[in-house]
């Protein structure tokens, strides 16, 4: 595997990073494991200022970082700062709040006083793909700072200097040797470094054949592991939803990050009387997009990650308008340089279409026309996946009823979702499985260890129901 940082807007080679070697990683492990057994018997709160000042060093060298997301792959400047300010308030959420969520939980208890605490479980590895770099990593890193977890990562091989530059932040934060450690690896070196016995658990967000992989790998070590493995989320229109409001958000809901989001729009799911109309919308919307460098903040839409995203992406449209699908927007012929890729949009996508159960991760949207709600619930939720989706209806309360039927791990009702600290992420089906953001987010890698304090014997016939 080679980690290479190419633009492209260009497709320059700009650096080809050398990979770490067994030895380079053996020693990453012992220094992550060594600060393990000394933070397992600290208090939380003795590391939220440090997690603190990663955020302020994070926050100072906003444009800096966000110049490395443009360079590499292709996000524009004003999402790529975007990016950065999302994780400096992950970090300082989790800095506020661990100690909170980490707290001893009393039990009520027959045989005496009881409690669970939260201890760490030890050295994590994370698998994290390209698309957010910095963001992927900081769900999973300022929780389990906090609790205790050292951490190991595999970044994608498109971005070895995004990878880079966040340990570059913790070094400068002053946190300690082996709190955060990046490493250039294969995915046998990932195995072996999974199979570790100082190494307790595995977290990967990437596509779905990568997480059957890393699952696989961590269940034969009988590791724990959190997976997040994308989703073609449904924006259903209800008959009543306010078409003016959907018309500020449906560009944005399908084209933010050049359509490279696990949790952006793919499948609008339009009512009958509605359909034209939306279709309409996301046509202009689509139209009014100006691609072009991703520094130049009059550009909307950035080139997708890669030549090799461009191709792939291209290839499936051309197999979807050849198994039937309409074409409505765009062209199956892209002829624009390097990775940039003009929007399309398809329609009359049928179940027999390998479009249908397929996630088109960049600018494409796929148009459906459903007679009622009923049509759209079973549409939406005939889909391998579940991460998120969007209900649009003109009354707040029967969107909400319409989005508690969705087989998802998040709805947001006449709005598009967006990532908060505070809000769990995660999903359902192929989406994967274990939650990240949030108080749940922080329990993922915990060991939640049981403790019953009994001052006087315990006649063992009582405490195991008269079998013993």
């Amino acid at each position: 595997m080679s980690y290479q940082t190419i633009n492209p807007l260009t497709d320059e080679v700009i650096k080809t990073y050398d990979n770490h070697d067994d030895a380079y990683v053996e020693k990453a492990i012992a220094k992550g494991h060594a600060l393990y057994k000394k933070w397992r018997n600290d208090p939380v709160e003795s590391r939220a200022a440090a997690l603190n000042k990663v955020a302020d060093v994070m926050e100072a060298q906003t444009d800096e970082l966000a110049k490395v997301l443009t360079l590499e792959m292709g996000k524009r400047f004003l999402e790529a700062q975007g990016e950065v300010a999302i994780c400096v308030s992950i970090a300082r959420y989790y800095a506020k709040n661990a100690a909170e969520f980490l707290k001893p939980e009393p039990i009520e208890s027959s045989i005496g006083p009881a409690q669970t605490i939260s201890r760490p479980t030890g050295v994590l590895m994370t698998v994290e793909p390209w698309n957010f770099p910095y963001y992927q990593i900081m769900r999973v890193f300022a929780p389990n700072f906090m609790v205790g977890n050292p951490m190991l990562l595999k970044h994608a091989s498109y971005t070895p200097m995004a990878a880079g530059a966040f340990e570059k932040v913790v070094s400068e934060a002053g946190l300690p040797d082996g709190a955060f450690t990046n490493l250039y690896v294969d995915y046998d070196q990932v195995n072996h470094i999974i199979a570790d016995d100082r190494v307790q658990g595995v977290a990967l967000t990437g596509s779905e054949r990568a997480g059957q992989l890393i699952a696989a790998e961590a269940g034969k070590s009988m590791k724990q592991s959190s997976l997040e493995l994308g989703g073609s989320d449904p924006f259903i229109v209800l008959e009543d939803a306010d078409l003016s409001e959907i018309k500020k958000i449906i560009g944005g809901a399908r084209l933010y990050n050049a359509g490279q989001v696990c949790t952006s729009s793919k499948r609008f799911i339009v009512t009958e009387n509605n359909y034209d109309a939306v279709l309409d919308m996301l046509k202009t919307a689509f139209a009014e997009a100006k691609i072009g460098d991703p520094m130049d903040a009059t550009t909307t839409l950035a080139p997708l990650s890669t030549s090799n995203a461009k191709q792939n992406l291209t290839k499936q449209v051309k197999l979807a308008v050849e198994a039937g699908a309409t074409l409505a927007y765009g062209s199956v012929e892209q002829n624009l340089p390097a990775a940039q890729f003009e929007p399309v949009i398809l329609t009359n996508i049928t179940k027999e279409n390998p479009a249908f159960y397929q996630e088109f991760f960049g600018p494409v949207g796929q148009v459906y026309k459903v007679k009622d709600e009923e049509e759209a619930i079973a549409l939406a939720n005939d889909s391998h996946y579940g991460l998120s989706g969007v209900v649009f209806g003109g009354s707040a309360d029967h969107a909400a009823e319409v989005a508690s039927q969705l087989e998802t791990g998040a709805v947001f009702v006449n709005s598009f979702g967006g990532t908060l600290p505070e809000l769990p992420f995660g999903g359902v089906k192929n989406s994967g499985y274990g939650r990240e953001l949030g108080r749940f987010g922080i329990e993922t890698f915990v060991n939640k260890e049981t403790i019953v304090t009994k001052h006087e014997p315990i006649d063992l016939n009582d405490a195991f129901g008269g079998f013993v």
